[in-house]
């Protein structure tokens, strides 16, 4: 399996909620690493090209308004199928539809508010992280990751 990265957003919901240190752990313990890392207060012009691909959709207002409406933690996420690995972790985005153990069946409440965002692919991982990160941003941690792996 590749080594990837991915965007994993704390919406306002989760800083809200004192939840950002839990969502982290979880991230953690699974055996991905932060390698970027910023709380943030999204504005409007990001928070549209974010969620570009729903513009014209009925909730994309909604998305909008919500994830600009308080602070986020953005991260950058790594490690080998980090993509699928943090969206199974992260759960589906109907909290009473997650699976059980996953971050948004554990602590999140509905829909609207489902505390996470992850990238769901390659491609969309790319973009994301570019709205969110510069390359100055990435701090390497590839040496723990491949420890990590080859200790086991």
């Amino acid at each position: 399996m590749a080594i990837e990265r991915t965007l994993i957003l704390c919406k306002p919901d989760a800083v809200s909620r004192g939840l950002v240190g839990e969502i982290v752990s979880r991230l953690e313990r699974r055996g991905y690493l932060l390698v970027a890392m910023k709380l943030m207060q999204l504005d409007g012009e990001r928070a549209r090209k974010h969620y570009g691909e729903h513009a014209g959709k009925p909730f994309f207002d909604g998305l909008v308004e919500f994830i600009t409406s308080g602070p986020l933690v953005a991260m950058c996420v790594e490690g080998e199928g980090a993509i699928d690995g943090c969206r199974q972790l992260i759960g589906a985005t109907n909290p009473l539809a997650a699976a059980p153990g996953s971050i948004r069946a554990d602590l999140a409440q509905t829909i609207g508010r489902n505390l996470v965002h992850g990238s769901d692919g390659k491609e969309s991982a790319e973009r994301e992280l570019a709205i969110f990160f510069r390359d100055n941003d990435y701090v390497s941690r590839r040496h723990d990751l491949e420890r990590w792996i080859y200790e086991k």
